[in-house]
């Protein structure tokens, strides 16, 4: 299920956004980029359409994927 970013306070949108951003780092690490620039670019592609915020009712987790990857049959 796809969250729209409308219905997320702006201090949840961040910690997911964050908790992401830690994830991702484990498996691609970037020193030069600052945790700061990297919620910005998050948040940027976010807003921009080209990454959501899904909600994985199998998982109970909720994760961000480039918005070309999502498929429904894919959400469980």
């Amino acid at each position: 299920m796809i969250i729209p970013l409308d219905q997320l306070s702006e201090d949840t949108l961040t910690a997911i956004i964050e908790d992401f951003i830690l994830r991702e780092d484990t498996e691609q690490t970037d020193i030069n980029t600052s945790q700061q620039v990297k919620i910005a670019q998050v948040k940027q592609r976010l807003h921009q359409g080209e990454a959501l915020i899904v909600y994985s009712q199998l998982y109970e987790s909720v994760n961000i994927i480039p918005s070309d990857k999502y498929s429904e049959h894919e959400e469980s």
